[in-house]
């Protein structure tokens, strides 16, 4: 429990690489049998001159991979986040051990709750209470790291670099699409807003957008420590409101014409009648997905330009308390440590009177030894 939560996620998110692309790599299997081979793996009706298959084990299949591989995309940006956040908020994360069993909470959930992509499949309807019931209950633990984050921030003194920027943006996404999905996991709503744009919206939103924002906040952060240079922040900031501004345009503008009644997956919705005045909506979304696109040009410029040629940083510019900014130079050594660092602490020790009254500092590193007395305890909330 003196992990920074970023490993957790990367831990959890490879507990379930491990469990369950086994799973849709047995579905592509099958597949190819049925395909390649005759088999009957999934062809029913009047194809099936051997008594046939179920289509639906293919969706069983993609699915028991598909809602946990969900979670594998975001649990890495919960994780850099989660350390991000007290960081430049310079005091401890909210509650560590609440978020830590939150994320565990999710991981095990994520294998019980596929069926609420299934609902309009003639699932049994116990069948989907049970699912349906699931899912509700994934959104708490979910709940719990929204609410720490905000914590975390609250009466903080937070400073707003690069990476806290997509930090706070992440947290905005993820909430905005956290609250758009409850209405997929509830039966009845659901078969209202099912395979329109509405669960594009809302998926991305959660998904593509936090991981994509949270990916940002994490490569802003260890820059430094990877290339031993700075990025430009001018150019990092431009990046972040461009993109944060126009990600949730676009997958706001889907929302709204999937909750309009406008299918996903069509190829001119127009033909319809009563999607027509949807165009204006969709012409919309596309222009500020084409302005999504042209804001990522001052990163790709500011990645390239401060790898070769940005100022120098030093070993810990943003005063970090984790053992790679304490314990290892920008850009790590071989072998990363030498000697290998002794953690005395958990790794947001930040706004500790003692230590500023022993150290002079705000934080104190993991490894750092301090004077006999001053405490400096693990898991010291807020």
């Amino acid at each position: 429990m003196r992990l920074p939560l970023n490993v957790w996620g990367m831990w959890l998110t490879a507990v379930l690489n491990v469990l369950f692309v086994p799973v849709l790599g047995s579905a592509a299997l099958l597949l190819l049998l049925d395909r390649a081979f005759g088999t009957q793996f999934f062809v029913a009706g009047a194809a099936g001159v051997k008594g046939g298959g179920d289509p639906l084990l293919f969706q069983h299949l993609f699915w028991i991979f598909g809602h946990p591989e969900v979670y594998i995309l975001i649990l890495p940006a919960w994780g850099i986040i989660s350390d991000i956040i007290p960081m430049f908020s310079r005091k401890p994360a909210y509650w560590y051990a609440g978020t830590v069993w939150s994320m565990v909470a999710v991981t095990v959930l994520s294998a019980v709750v596929y069926g609420h992509h299934m609902f309009l499949t003639g699932m049994n309807p116990l069948l989907g209470k049970g699912f349906m019931t699931f899912t509700l209950i994934i959104s708490v633990p979910a709940e719990v790291l929204f609410l720490n984050w905000l914590h975390t921030m609250w009466h903080g003194s937070n400073r707003f670099p690069t990476p806290m920027l997509f930090a706070v943006g992440t947290v905005f996404v993820f909430g905005l699409g956290g609250l758009t999905g409850l209405y997929l996991g509830t039966i009845a709503t659901d078969i209202y807003l099912h395979d329109t744009m509405w669960v594009v919206g809302h998926f991305h939103l959660t998904m593509a957008a936090a991981a994509f924002l949270g990916s940002f906040s994490g490569l802003y952060y260890w820059f430094p420590k990877m290339f031993g240079r700075q990025m430009n922040e001018t150019l990092g900031k431009v990046h972040f409101w461009g993109s944060v501004t126009f990600i949730v345009l676009v997958f706001s503008g889907q929302l709204v014409v999937g909750f309009s009644g406008q299918q996903r997956r069509l190829y001119d919705p127009y033909q319809y009648t009563y999607l027509k005045h949807l165009l204006t909506a969709n012409q919309l979304t596309s222009y500020a997905a084409f302005l999504l696109a042209a804001f990522q040009i001052p990163f790709i410029i500011n990645f390239f330009r401060s790898m070769f040629s940005g100022p120098k940083a030093e070993q810990n510019p943003w005063n970090a308390t984790t053992l790679e900014w304490t314990n290892a130079s920008s850009p790590p050594a071989h072998y990363n440590y030498n000697p290998v660092p002794t953690v005395y602490r958990g790794p947001h020790e930040l706004a500790n009177p003692e230590v500023k009254k022993a150290t002079g500092r705000d934080w104190a590193g993991q490894s750092e030894e301090l004077p006999a007395g001053v405490n400096t305890p693990a898991l010291k909330p807020s």
